[in-house]
């Protein structure tokens, strides 16, 4: 049995916070808000898997209002959502992913993105795909206000 799963996360930009991607850090004057580490990547990854396997969203498991997970990693978010799939009986096939900010340039950062992703979800690296966009100076992106990320996950039951 197959199941898919679809993610979307955004979040503001703001100055005096880190730019974390898929757990990697990428050198810019400003990051996103957030409870978390507010890594918009990651978020749509774990919504994704969670709604893969029918188990709610992002904010049901780590929600913004409990104090445990300000500043926490969203790594540990998406690894906890791969146990619970894991736990269902699936596995991931793979996950395909984008990332739309007008700024800075992240092709650079690809393949470290795809690898720490794959290693938090015990995948190879040819399993995850990440791309990037712009807004084209259009909407909040585009203005340079916010950033977002889309994501799709394909579960096979495991064997």
């Amino acid at each position: 049995m197959i199941r898919f799963g679809q993610g979307w996360d955004n979040h503001r930009i703001t100055a005096g916070r880190p730019l974390i991607l898929g757990g990697v850090t990428v050198p810019c004057e400003f990051g996103l808000e957030g409870h978390s580490d507010a890594d918009v990547l990651s978020h749509a990854i774990t919504d994704a898997i969670l709604g893969a396997i029918a188990a709610g969203d992002i904010g049901m498991h780590f929600p913004d209002t409990d104090p445990k997970w300000k500043g926490a990693g969203s790594l540990q978010f998406l690894k906890h959502a791969c146990d619970l799939a894991a736990a269902a009986g699936y596995r991931i096939g793979n996950v395909d992913s984008t990332v739309l900010l007008e700024r800075p340039k992240l092709k650079d950062f690809r393949l470290a993105i795809r690898e720490s992703l794959a290693r938090t979800m015990g995948l190879e690296v040819s399993q995850v795909s990440v791309k990037f966009k712009t807004s084209e100076r259009v909407g909040p992106v585009g203005e340079g206000r916010s950033a977002e990320s889309q994501a799709v996950v394909c579960l096979v039951r495991s064997s």
